[in-house]
């Protein structure tokens, strides 16, 4: 197992469940694994556009509640649970802002985006 990821692994022992030993069975719900109830694993990778939109969910959210974007770089909003850099992403889309699309600079605009 050196090297792989721990996620990886646990999904892989769940998924050959009926091919394990009793003794390996033991031994992984001694661990908490259980493979009726196993841990739920998010994608490793997530795409470009899906990251912009968990973002603009988090600017979105923070505009309701503030009424402006104006979000310290350090600033991470909690959406549903995941902390997103928001102050990051804000900081991020000022530097990049001519390379942006013309939708995404229109997004961020809406929420009243100081370029």
């Amino acid at each position: 197992m050196q090297g792989e990821d721990l996620a990886v692994w646990i999904a892989g022992q769940t998924a050959a469940w009926d091919k394990l030993t009793p003794a390996q069975h033991y031994l992984l719900e001694s661990l908490g694994i259980d493979p009726e109830h196993g841990p739920e694993l998010r994608p490793m990778r997530t795409s470009q556009d899906e990251l912009w939109e968990r973002n603009m969910t988090a600017a979105r959210q923070f505009h309701a509640r503030e009424g402006h974007l104006r979000v310290a770089r350090q600033h991470r909003e909690d959406v549903e649970g995941e902390l997103l850099g928001l102050g990051s992403f804000v900081a991020n889309a000022r530097r990049r802002a001519a390379k942006l699309s013309p939708e995404r600079r229109e997004a961020l605009n809406a929420l009243g985006m100081r370029w």
